[in-house]
């Protein structure tokens, strides 16, 4: 491998990688040869690097690195920057300056799978992991900075000066001096992701008997049909519904529903609200028929008072003929199985798939999920005893697959509809507008405390004709329990593109995750507006705008005044919005052109007037 080392003071660090095998040296510094020889034992390490067949450069600026090596000489796999510094008393606003600068040359002479590694010295850095930590504005915020350049921190750990044989640091405001090492930090970046991509997507699917297309929401399009549930997937969500269903098998007969599930429905489910639904406009001529459609979704009720936009948002007041949207649930492909009597008492029938409900933003509340939703017929009167015997196979598969993974026992619980109260996120919120719910099923490590709703049992006495049978049906949300099984944080990590996610699941194991992005850079920006007259706000449609302008990269929004004009009565808002990604590097420029962006829509979609 090509590694570059860039602001050398006396060579002694490029002297100490001379002979690794397999390893190319390219050694520079800012100085000229004859000012780089005066430094103490620079002539000597020059000179070993030179015998060695190392290549040593002088007169190099770590900001305009392109100029200095040809096309074919600019892969470079690895690049270091030990204790980069302007000269002299240059402060933190000089120095990250120059950080800026040396990532945005990087980009342009490092290889694509390259790791470029820059020492600072104790507190610099601006992150958790500087002892003591300084406040932000006064560190040199090296991974906002490098985020700037398209570059993410990979890695972080102790610069062990001590045991780099022959290693003496120089260079003290410019000076041939030493200066404290105690404490540095070695910051290990790796290239982002690109941006995604927002380019309008389209979606052909089966409805009815009959191919249609449609334009997929925005805030959908990196998410629709990636297949995690396929059988050549390794994804942990398939992992995670292949171990429940094992598990399952071993108590009770197992049937999976294979048919390809409807993933448009025509109508408007009862009881959900209209703002948390994906409604989709077909692309022109393509809706089919009644007759077409009663051929393939039993479960079709028309709908016509809401149209809605390209974006998927209700509008009132534009009545359509027939109105679609994306399936929320898979609750109502198993009733219709049910209606039409392929339906196997005793045996527990299996659905999976991804479902799709608009959202507010939080850690936990995802616009799109998969679903194992597992449905069983039994004797009324023997209900709860089926429903216990339920709930405890999948708390052993879980337990069992937690204690595998951390080495720690989950406490999982089934409790009460009525006890979780306001607890309830979104999921769970949702899964309440479906239908009665008898119990939540909840997940957590701390067993004096609720967890977090993973699950839902419900019992329907009325969906099958036959007074001696009740329908008992489990919905199971695979993410979050992939989620909380392998230690992922956030949801949007599920979607990454970025393939060092999925290496570190091999297939059919679950392991505890490691971030590739650590301590990613957020920025806050607030809104304040003008509410319409007469008119109720929609927090929904306000959130979902957000995912959509900024591709998922807000992750936090909090209001934070309301005020009530005297006189008029005009009420405003005032939100706090925090931009933040998970996987990729989001520089504070994009983050700024989000916020600008996103109060441009708010007025365009949300007819309020910013103040």
């Amino acid at each position: 491998r090509r590694v570059l080392l860039l602001g050398e003071g006396n060579f002694s660090f490029a002297a100490s990688l001379c002979g690794a095998p397999g390893t190319q040296v390219v050694a520079t510094c800012y100085e000229s040869e004859e000012e780089a020889a005066g430094r103490g034992g620079a002539a000597r390490s020059i000179r070993r690097l030179r015998d060695s067949g190392a290549e040593v450069v002088f007169s190099v600026d770590c900001t305009k690195l392109k100029e200095h090596f040809v096309p074919g000489e600019r892969e470079f796999d690895r690049i270091y920057f030990n204790f980069p510094h302007c000269g002299r008393k240059a402060g933190v606003v000089k120095n990250r300056e120059l950080l800026a600068c040396f990532f945005h040359s990087c980009a342009e002479v490092l290889a694509q799978e390259g790791e470029v590694h820059v020492a600072l010295c104790n507190g610099q850095g601006g992150t958790p992991a500087d002892q003591p930590r300084r406040e932000w504005h006064n560190s040199w915020q090296i991974v906002a900075v490098a985020a700037g350049a398209g570059f993410i921190l990979s890695d972080v750990h102790p610069f062990k000066a001590e045991t780099i044989h022959g290693y003496q640091c120089t260079g003290y405001r410019s000076q041939d001096k030493s200066f404290c090492v105690e404490g540095a930090l070695n910051h290990i970046f790796t290239r982002s992701t690109p941006p995604l991509c927002s380019t309008p997507v389209s979606c052909k699917t089966q409805l009815g008997s009959q191919k249609v297309s449609f334009q997929v929401p925005q805030v959908l399009v990196d998410k629709i049909n990636r297949g995690f549930l396929e059988l050549n997937s390794s994804h942990p969500v398939r992992t995670v519904k292949e171990k429940l269903s094992a598990g399952l098998s071993q108590a009770f007969p197992l049937q999976n529903v294979s048919s390809c599930l409807p993933l448009l429905h025509q109508g408007h489910p009862d009881g959900v609200g209209h703002s948390n639904i994906f409604w989709i406009t077909l692309s022109p001529g393509e809706a089919p028929s009644p007759e077409e459609m009663s051929q393939g979704l039993t479960n079709a009720v028309l709908f016509s008072h809401f149209g809605q936009d390209t974006d998927g948002n209700v509008q009132e007041g534009r009545p359509t003929p027939k109105q679609f949207y994306l399936r929320p649930s898979l609750l109502p492909h198993a009733l219709a199985i049910i209606k039409k009597g392929a339906f196997s008492p005793g045996t527990l029938h299996v659905l999976s798939g991804p479902v799709f409900r608009q959202c507010q933003i939080s850690p936990h509340s995802m616009p799109v999920f998969h679903e194992m939703l597992v449905v069983l017929a039994v004797s009324r009167g023997t209900e709860n005893s089926w429903i216990q015997m339920l709930v405890d196979n999948i708390k052993t598969t879980v337990n069992s697959l937690h204690q595998g993974i951390s080495g720690i026992k989950p406490s999982m619980n089934l409790q009460e509809a009525t006890s979780l109260g306001t607890e309830l996120h979104d999921f769970a919120a949702f899964e309440c507008q479906l239908g009665e719910i008898q119990h939540f099923l909840c997940m957590g490590t701390d067993p004096d405390r609720s967890g977090s709703c993973v699950g839902v049992i419900r019992t329907d006495p009325d969906e099958l004709k036959s007074s001696e049978l009740v329908v008992v049906s489990a919905s199971l949300n695979l993410d979050l329990l992939a989620m909380l099984l392998c230690g992922i944080s956030d949801w949007r990590m599920l979607w990454t593109s970025d393939r060092r996610f999925l290496q570190q699941f091999p297939e059919g194991e679950l392991r505890l995750f490691k971030s590739f992005s650590l301590y990613p850079p957020s920025y806050v920006h607030d809104v304040s507006f003008w509410l319409p007259d007469r008119e109720e706000f929609d927090e929904v449609a306000f959130h979902t705008l957000a995912r959509r302008v900024s591709g998922e990269t807000v992750v936090s929004i909090q209001l934070r005044d309301s005020f009530q004009q005297p006189g008029t009565g005009r009420r405003s808002l005032c939100y706090r919005v925090t931009f933040q990604s998970c996987d990729r590097a989001l520089g504070c420029r994009e983050a700024a052109a989000m916020q600008l962006r996103f109060r441009e829509e708010m007025q365009q979609h949300l007819h309020v007037t910013l103040r």
